[in-house]
């Protein structure tokens, strides 16, 4: 296991975190194209209706899926900062704390998500001939929901400890497999929406086999036996204390983006199919850029429980630098790229036209939220996600909502609605940066826990 654990409190840090956070980009890449390959697999021999109700899901799927990951940040910050202060009897209760917690969460999303799906597109006001094939996508997908929820836990620990490469590989295992599934539900099967929402139950429940199986065969302190399964008050609280401010965080994002996805689905089903196709770049920008905010949060946990606050700024300036540039030159290259990446998905020429409106106003965006994410990821580094929390929900949710009743309504254009996201990244920067800079500097890192909770 040590082999392949990395020390995040000692060496070059620049070096470091590119060595970390690059599996992590894999791992998040390979996620976003195996999930392009459901829209593109329906896309290209279900027809565009299909390709339409699978889209009309994206905002729902990102809501579960992101309270499940802000839920796992909360484990990675705190395992990290047990495993940095050396405290092997805390870190062995919060991960089979973890585990429980977690597995409940996704069990508690199954249900929920199956029960309120037809009910929550048709408030979105889904097209009617997209709808029925949109809540049968949606509650499929949904029965992977517990899997997901333990893959991410995994993830979070083993990123937590400084193994990143294992999940990629986890991952890989699992995706190579949802693509041929795909291909043999929708082409051989004819099964359309449903056959590649099954693929993805499949895959995601291989990866989190694979991972469960890493941790209960491990020796290390970050090892899973099933004596030790059990809640513990006192972690439950901790876990809870960071993770559901960061859950909070990921659904507001989504909340917002359903006023969004009903302000799109205000235009005709080309604008609608076409905004699906191009919304498959946010993912592969985001989730890659992603990979620093977890390489941010893990090393400035583990520092701070080492107690040394000097390499806990430095860690935030280079995952901010990073991300920044992986997020302009990702965004640089999808325009230039604009017709072939849209061709992946659909062949008519109306609903590639319709999306590349999407990509012109999005390409160059996507940097500027990395001020954003960055800072929140810090925040949680600390221990703090409340405040942050807050400020997400007054700059991207409630100033969404204003957007979208005020400048969208007055020009009702696409591009208008698109412009909504850079400006509310920039207003939400300014006030996160703000405050993570107030908590640093009040930081005492030589006493790391007390700082955390």
């Amino acid at each position: 296991m040590k082999k392949y654990e990395m020390d995040l409190v000692n060496g070059s840090l620049w070096k470091k975190i590119l060595l970390f956070s690059i599996p992590l980009m894999f791992s998040n890449i390979l996620q976003v194209v195996f999930n392009m390959s459901d829209v593109a697999v329906v896309g290209r021999f279900a027809g565009p209706i299909a390709l339409g109700a699978v889209g009309s899901t994206s905002i729902l799927v990102t809501l579960f899926t992101g309270l499940l990951i802000g839920l796992a940040s909360g484990v990675n910050a705190l395992t990290a900062l047990y495993i940095g202060s050396g405290n092997e009897r805390h870190i062995r209760s919060t991960v089979h704390t973890a585990a429980l917690l977690c597995l409940t969460a996704g069990i508690l999303i199954l249900i929920m998500g199956i029960s309120l799906a037809g009910v929550i597109l048709s408030v979105m006001h889904t097209k009617d001939e997209l709808i029925g094939g949109a809540v049968l996508y949606l509650r499929i997908y949904l029965i992977g929901m517990p899997a997901l929820a333990l893959y991410n836990f995994g993830s979070a620990v083993l990123s937590a400890a400084g193994d990143t490469r294992r999940p990629l590989y986890y991952l890989l295992a699992a995706g190579v497999i949802n693509v041929i599934l795909n291909l043999f539900f929708v082409i051989v099967c004819g099964l359309g929406v449903a056959g590649v929402a099954f693929a993805s139950i499949l895959s995601q429940y291989i990866s989190a086999i694979l991972v469960l199986r890493l941790l209960f065969r491990s020796e290390e302190n970050i090892s899973l036996r099933i004596g030790e399964l059990r809640f513990d008050r006192d972690k439950v609280r901790r876990l809870l204390k960071i993770g559901v401010p960061a859950a909070c965080q990921h659904a507001v994002f989504a909340f917002a983006n359903l006023f969004v996805q009903t302000s799109v689905n205000s235009f005709d089903h080309v604008m609608v199919e076409g905004n699906s196709a191009a919304a498959n770049a946010d993912p592969l920008v985001y989730d890659m850029m992603a990979a620093f905010y977890t390489a941010c949060a893990s090393f400035m946990a583990q520092n701070l429980g080492a107690g040394k606050k000097g390499r806990v700024l430095q860690s935030f300036w280079l995952c901010q630098l990073y991300s920044f540039l992986v997020g302009l030159l990702l965004g640089i290259t999808l325009y230039a790229l604009r017709y072939p990446f849209l061709a992946l998905f659909t062949n008519d020429g109306a609903v590639v036209a319709a999306g590349i409106k999407r990509l012109s106003v999005m390409a160059l965006s996507y940097s500027v939220s990395a001020f954003m994410d960055c800072a929140i990821a810090a925040s949680r580094g600390l221990g703090r996600t409340v405040v942050p929390t807050i400020v997400v929900i007054m700059g991207s949710c409630v100033f969404r909502v204003f957007w979208i009743y005020t400048v969208f309504a007055y020009f009702h254009t696409i591009e208008s609605l698109y412009l909504m996201y850079v400006f509310s990244w920039v207003l939400t920067a300014a006030a996160e940066l703000f405050y993570f800079w107030r908590l640093y500097r009040r930081l005492d890192a030589k006493n790391a826990a007390a700082a955390l909770l």
